[in-house]
């Protein structure tokens, strides 16, 4: 599980393929709910590509807050 603030780095993501190998954000408070389909909120990754919504297993925490 993740919480708002952990520091992810993206293994893969299907919601955009350039996110891949990049680091970002975990924005989500909670789990994520059918709204997502299961996917985790994932921003701050870089200047050209904006939020995206990731599995659990697409995602690898490298650190919190």
């Amino acid at each position: 599980m993740f919480t708002a603030g952990d520091k992810v780095k993206i293994v893969s993501c299907a919601d955009d393929p350039r996110a891949a190998g990049k680091t970002g954000t975990v924005v989500d408070e909670v789990p994520p709910g059918p709204l997502t389909q299961g996917r985790w909120t994932v921003q701050k990754i870089s200047a050209f590509i904006g939020p995206v919504l990731c599995h659990t297993n697409e995602l690898h925490r490298i650190g919190g807050r």
